[in-house]
């Protein structure tokens, strides 16, 4: 495909339509069937390797003619270990336990009828997203192993990579008697048509945004189905005075400069005031020799030396970038007081090895993922044995945090009775 292929807006219905309609075909299948399906799915991901890698090359080599920033490029990039990385993503989802017919409930009422909940398929899930061509696949396997079907609308940078990842992944759909239409992916990329899909209501049953926080709202503001909300996330490391300060360094250099441009990345750090004058030294030290630029508060900044004083703004920023906001709290109080300040209700993590404090900080905060002594990139879906995540909500909804296979369904009743009248 050489360039954007326009629409009419009906067209898009007609896609919805098709897409529901193969959901239902999926639903049909047995636990084995979709198991064998996402297997093929994975080997036709590898078998056209050099294909998608190509379509890869396109992109980036047009994204970075536009001049589109670093964080965006990392996020977009595919090479041949991520490409083999994404097929074993859909191998792991293949393996998890099916959670379709799943029952959560099974009682028996004094009238005698049986009462079950039972998990089934959401339906037709619209995925919206920038870059990351990983999510093409990824989310096409969880929504399939779920009983779903999937509509893929990427944003035009990774236009390429997308439409080559589907093809792929439609040869391993028909060969397992699967309309290709379970996994469609939208190659009309105007904002008017997004606004389409958005209001198939009928049709769609979930949407979830996945990139910047201007798109999220975007989604939420303008849809009539409903959305699964991620707007940021602004991840705190707090480094309590009873931390094991080696381990906190870990955690930190980690959680900042694994992956920065990843939203469970470490975007401010908080210091006890006792441990401060010993660990931030090392942590300019060990940052510094990363290219972290630091922006520090007023009590951290003589500690931290080249840091630029921070304002509130970078406190509540998701920099996605090799920089982090760093400030001095009393206490431990302070530290939550500072979280709910600023948070995104994302991730928070604490280094302690005083149990009290641990149990304090993960009570006291919302957050969807509260960690003790871990680092905050272990706030993933695959990482949490979920598999591959099909996103992060930070509302609180049917799901919260990394959302896996059970988030893709929901849970019914079924009553069997014998005759039984109210």
């Amino acid at each position: 495909m050489t360039g954007l292929q326009e629409m009419p807006m009906r067209e898009i219905e007609a896609q919805a339509h098709a897409c529901r309609d193969a959901a239902a075909i999926v639903a049909g299948l047995d636990s084995a069937a979709r198991q064998a399906l996402l297997l093929a799915m994975a080997r036709a991901l590898e078998s056209n390797a050099g294909l998608i890698l190509a379509g890869n090359a396109r992109d980036l080599a047009a994204a970075r003619e536009k001049g589109i920033g670093t964080a965006m490029l990392d996020r977009l990039a595919l090479d041949p270990a991520r490409l083999f990385a994404m097929a074993e993503a859909v191998r792991e989802v293949a393996a998890l336990p099916d959670p379709v017919g799943q029952v959560t409930r099974d009682d028996v009422r004094p009238n005698g009828i049986r009462v079950q909940k039972v998990r089934v398929p959401l339906g037709v899930i619209a995925m919206i997203y920038e870059a990351r061509p990983n999510v093409t696949a990824e989310a096409a396997a969880l929504c399939l192993k779920a009983g779903n079907g999937v509509i893929l609308r990427g944003g035009s940078e990774a236009l390429h990579s997308n439409t080559a990842i589907a093809q792929a992944l439609a040869t391993a759909l028909q060969a397992h008697g699967v309309p290709a239409a379970a996994v469609t992916v939208l190659t009309d990329l105007r904002r008017e048509a997004m606004l389409a899909l958005l209001q198939l209501h009928e049709l769609i049953d979930l949407a979830i945004p996945r990139g910047g926080e201007g798109l999220i709202r975007f989604v939420a503001e303008h849809a009539r189905v409903p959305v699964i909300k991620h707007y940021k996330g602004v991840c705190h490391l707090y480094v309590d005075r009873n931390a094991d300060l080696d381990m906190a360094l870990d955690l930190l250099v980690d959680g900042k400069c694994s992956r920065p441009s990843a939203c469970n990345a470490l975007e401010t750090l908080l210091v006890h005031q006792d441990v401060a004058g010993t660990f931030l030294p090392r942590v300019a030290q060990a940052l510094g020799e990363r290219g972290v630029q630091l922006r520090a508060d007023a009590r951290a900044q003589p500690l931290l030396p080249g840091s630029l004083p921070a304002t509130d703004d970078d406190f509540a920023a998701e920099f996605l970038d090799l920089v982090l906001a760093v400030g001095v709290v009393d206490d431990l109080d302070a530290a939550i007081a500072h979280v709910r300040r600023y948070t995104s209700d994302h991730t928070e993590v604490i280094a302690t090895e005083d149990a009290a404090s641990a149990e304090r900080f993960v009570s006291a905060l919302r957050s969807a993922v509260v960690m003790v002594n871990a680092s905050s990139r272990f706030s993933d879906g695959g990482q949490l044995g979920l598999g591959s995540e099909i996103g992060i909500s930070t509302t609180r909804l049917h799901a919260y945090g990394p959302m896996g296979l059970e988030a893709l369904t929901v849970e019914r009743f079924v009553v069997r009775g014998e005759g039984q009248t109210r």
